[in-house]
C-alpha cells in the first residue's frame, strides 16, 4: 500500500472555452470536478497503475463533502481508479482550485484559492491517522503546500515519523517546508527547476541537484518541464526526455511522474525504468483532457519512446 498525504486538498475545476480572452464574457463548453491536491492525483494515478493506495490529509465543509464523493466514485475501493479515503475531517472550507482551458490555444489558466486553517487539535487528529496508515505502507508521498495553521516544519516531522517506522519517503513541495524537509533526509525529493534554484541558489539544475543530496536528500529528481526530468540518485545520474515537445493541460503532470516514481520504487525498478515510467505518465496527463488525469493509450506509446541519457562523474 502507497501512501499518499496531502494537507491542503482542492477539489479540481476545469473550464474548458473556445477560446479565453482578458476582459470580455465566454460561454463555458464543458465543466469537469475532480478530487485534486497533489497527492490525491499521485494516488489516482497509482491507482490506475494497479497499485494499491490510500489518501489522507484533511477535507471540510461542502467542498469537502463534493470531494470525498467524488472520491468514492472513481471505482471499487483499493483497486484501479480508487484510492481508499483516509482523510482527516476539519472545521474549515477545503480550497477549489480553477483551470480555465483555451481549445483555440492549448493553454491552460489556473486559479487556486487559499486553504482553510487547521487547529492543533485537527493536526493532532491527523499524526494519529499518519501513524495508524505507517504500519501497512510500502511508501509515502508528502505532497504539495501546507495550509494555514500547520507549522512549517510539518512534512520534516512526517519524514521523520516514517523513517522510524522503516518507510520510504517521497516529498513533492517547495520553499521553507521543502527546505526543512531535505534536513530530514527524505529518500526521494522531487522539486521542479525553479523549486531546485531556490533551495540551493543554483540556477543549473545539474549542481543543483548535487547541492540538494548533500543537504540531505537521498535521491533528488529535477522537473524540467518540456526537457523532461534529471535524476541525482546514489546510483548515479540520468535525464529522461519525452520523443517530442506536447501541447495541453499541465495540470498534474508533475504529480503523475511522482506516481511512476513511487510505483517504480516499491516496483524495485531500475532507475532508468522508473524515470522512463515518470516522463510517459507526465507527457500523458498534459494530453489528457481533464486535469489530473492521464491518457492511458498515450502512455503506453509514449513509454518505450522516452529517452534516458546517463550523466558521467559521480
Amino acid at each position: 500500500m502507497i501512501v499518499t498525504v496531502t494537507l491542503n486538498a482542492a477539489l479540481d475545476i476545469t473550464y474548458r472555452t473556445p477560446e479565453l480572452i482578458p476582459h470580455s464574457t465566454h460561454r463555458v463548453s464543458e465543466v469537469v470536478e475532480r478530487p485534486g491536491g497533489k497527492g490525491l492525483n499521485v494516488a489516482r494515478v497509482l491507482s490506475a497503475l494497479g497499485h494499491e493506495s490510500v489518501v489522507t490529509g484533511f477535507a471540510g465543509g461542502r467542498t469537502g463533502d463534493v470531494l470525498r464523493e467524488l472520491l468514492a466514485g472513481c471505482g471499487p475501493e483499493g483497486s484501479r481508479g480508487r484510492p481508499a479515503d483516509a482523510l482527516v475531517p476539519i472545521s474549515g472550507s477545503t480550497r477549489r482550485t480553477l483551470a480555465v482551458v483555451d481549445e483555440a490555444s492549448g493553454d491552460t489558466t489556473q486559479l487556486n484559492e487559499p486553504g482553510p486553517t487547521v487547529s492543533s487539535g485537527e493536526w493532532s487528529a491527523f499524526l494519529a491517522t499518519y501513524e495508524r496508515l505507517l504500519t501497512g505502507a510500502d511508501a509515502v508521498a508528502l505532497c504539495g503546500s501546507l495550509p494555514p495553521g500547520i507549522h512549517v516544519g510539518a512534512y520534516a516531522e512526517l519524514i521523520r515519523r516514517a523513517r522510524a517506522a522503516g518507510v520510504p519517503t517521497l516529498l513533492d513541495t517547495s520553499g521553507e517546508p521543502l527546505r526543512r524537509g531535505v534536513a530530514a533526509r527524505p529518500d526521494l525529493v522531487k522539486p521542479n527547476a525553479d523549486e531546485l534554484a531556490r533551495l540551493t541558489g543554483s540556477r543549473e539544475p545539474l549542481r543543483a541537484a548535487r547541492d540538494a543530496r548533500r543537504r540531505g536528500a537521498h535521491a533528488v529528481i529535477a522537473s524540467l518541464g518540456p526537457d523532461g526530468i534529471l535524476a541525482a540518485t546514489p546510483d548515479g545520474l540520468w535525464q529522461a526526455t519525452p520523443p517530442a515537445p506536447v501541447k495541453g493541460n499541465p495540470t498534474g503532470a508533475g504529480d503523475s511522474a511522482v506516481a511512476g516514481l513511487l510505483s517504480g520504487l516499491v516496483e524495485q525498478l531500475p532507475w532508468p525504468a522508473r524515470l522512463a515510467r515518470a516522463v510517459a505518465l507526465a507527457t500523458a496527463t498534459v494530453l489528457a483532457p481533464t486535469a489530473g488525469e492521464f491518457d492511458a493509450e498515450a502512455y503506453e506509446e509514449l513509454l518505450p519512446r522516452v529517452t534516458v541519457t546517463e550523466h558521467p562523474g559521480p
